[in-house]
């Protein structure tokens, strides 16, 4: 053969390789309401423009005894290219081949990129498309995976990994999105689960639905393995996109820095006074940080602590905070699990935090302590008081008793914190306080109503409000609403430089 019979036989081949498993079953996909996986990384990739890694790979076992075919790419897209110009590599599954199950060679292909990611400290995408294992393959596609989860294992805290399911994720392959830092799901196209509903019924009687077990529903507010779910394969990609842009591009251009006290002051309007009544915590960090700039994480899974991203004078923080009109911003096992794996990427990431505090406590209650309460919120302390990057804390209303400490207090770490007048920092309530450090004293009074609250009103003065704690250094500012913005911006510019030396170690044991 000649260079003109050559350059003809490789067209071929690429158009081979385009059509994927063929025409057919791209229109299915579209049907569907599917994008392909090329045109996933199409639409990924600035100027839609990517270059290919792996183009003419195919398994070494047959997919069907009938025809005997082999698909070049063997049912997944790897590529690399640039996202708001930060390079990414990424994977992305093929359902119009094998349903996008993965093999040896196909799993190999995964794990190249992530390897070039590794190497090249960049991000990496994974589209997640796929009935699970090959069966066919037997061991071979189980292998594969396992390198996988090794090398998704060895990734994590040096280059942020993104999943999104798109379709079918299901069996061992799932355990590789569940390993990466953020996952986000298509609604009513996906589903994300373990194991199916035919085995599920086989092995223990029940039955249930596709969407029941692993739709987008169940993740996002019950199991929490979704950060975010989305309506359209376009708005997951735009979400992606997004997602890089506050990871990787720490500075843009921004109008807001001319952000006066008026837009602050706000927060007077928004906080009630009375630590009972309840207020959107999300309405604050608008009046704080750049104008919509918010991109909240898992906001539906563990509502009553908010997590996500923010800018201030362009730059990328990390935001915590307690949401007050659900559960009154009280802690429990899921909000403890959620704050604290987001408070370590942020610190994996160099990402600085900002944590908003307005907590009652740990949520009482048999349910609570049974899930293991304990373990749960030690993870939130050893999170952020493991973190190295800026941590500064606001102590909105009110800071009681074990969550305060868990919600970057002074002694955990924290670098500043900031108070508002109206702030209660305290071991629990006057109410709950005075029952129990007075109740002989109230029992003992000729009108114990009176008594109460004569002891209440004198707990309140001494105790409830900031300067009790920034007499001792507890607090190192009491700042007003509207200046807030203001000395967060100053307080994170002074800290730009912290570096701290941690005592050398093989690595903590977080109480998992």
């Amino acid at each position: 053969m000649g260079w003109f019979e050559r350059k003809d036989q490789f067209t071929e081949l690429q158009k081979r390789a385009e059509l994927a498993g063929g025409i057919e079953r791209i229109e299915k996909e579209h049907k569907k309401g599917k994008y392909t996986a090329r045109e996933r990384i199409r639409f990924l990739f600035d100027n839609h423009d990517f270059h290919e890694i792996g183009m003419l790979a195919k398994s070494r076992i047959e997919f069907s005894e009938a025809n005997k075919k082999h698909y070049l790419g063997d049912g997944v897209i790897t590529a690399y290219g640039t996202i708001h110009g930060v390079t990414v590599y990424v994977a992305a599954q093929d359902a119009t081949i094998s349903g996008g199950a993965g093999g040896e060679e196909h799993i190999k292909k995964v794990c190249h990129v992530l390897e070039l990611a590794i190497k090249t400290q960049s991000p990496f995408i994974w589209l997640c498309d796929s009935g699970g294992a090959r069966i066919e393959e037997g061991i071979l596609s189980l292998a594969a995976y396992s390198r996988l989860f090794y090398l998704n294992t060895l990734a994590s805290g040096r280059i942020p990994q993104i999943a999104a399911i798109m379709g079918n994720c299901a069996g061992g392959s799932s355990y590789s999105p569940a390993l990466c830092d953020f996952t986000f799901m298509v609604e009513k196209t996906s589903q994300f689960f373990l194991t199916g509903p035919k085995v599920i019924k086989a092995l223990t009687g029940e039955e249930v639905t596709m969407n029941d077990l692993g739709g987008a529903g169940i993740h996002e507010q019950t199991s929490g393995q979704i950060h975010l779910v989305c309506q359209s394969d376009e708005e997951c990609l735009m979400n992606i996109r997004k997602l890089i842009f506050y990871i990787k591009v720490r500075q843009v251009e921004t109008t807001d820095n001319a952000k006066k006290k008026s837009d602050t002051k706000k927060i007077e309007n928004i906080v009630p006074e009375n630590p009972r009544y309840s207020y959107d915590v999300k309405e604050v960090i608008d009046c704080i940080i750049d104008e919509n700039s918010f991109f909240e994480m898992a906001p539906k899974f563990a509502a009553n602590i908010i997590t996500g991203f923010g800018r201030l004078e362009g730059k990328t923080i990390g935001i915590v905070a307690n949401q007050p009109c659900i559960y009154g911003g009280a802690l429990n096992c899921d909000a403890a699990d959620k704050a604290s794996r987001f408070v370590r990427f942020c610190d994996c990431f160099d990402i600085p935090l900002l944590v908003l505090v307005d907590v009652p406590g740990f949520y009482p209650g048999l349910q609570e302590e049974k899930k293991g309460v304990l373990r749960h919120g030690s993870k939130l302390l050893y999170a952020f008081a493991e973190a190295e990057v800026p941590r500064i804390t606001v102590l909105m209303r009110k800071a009681y008793g074990g969550a305060y400490c868990a919600m970057n207090s002074k002694d955990l770490g924290a670098d500043f914190v900031f108070a508002w007048p109206i702030c209660e920092v305290a071991v629990m309530g006057a109410d709950g306080a005075v029952d129990v450090i007075f109740h002989k004293e109230i029992s003992k009074s000729d009108d114990p109503d009176e008594a109460r609250n004569d002891w209440i009103r004198q707990y309140e003065e001494k105790y409830l409000n900031p300067y009790y704690a920034a007499s001792y250094s507890i607090i190192d500012e009491v700042i007003l609403p509207e200046d807030t913005r203001e000395r967060l911006i100053t307080a994170f510019k002074a800290l730009e430089n912290k570096q701290i030396k941690q005592p050398e170690k093989k690595h903590g044991n977080i109480p998992l």
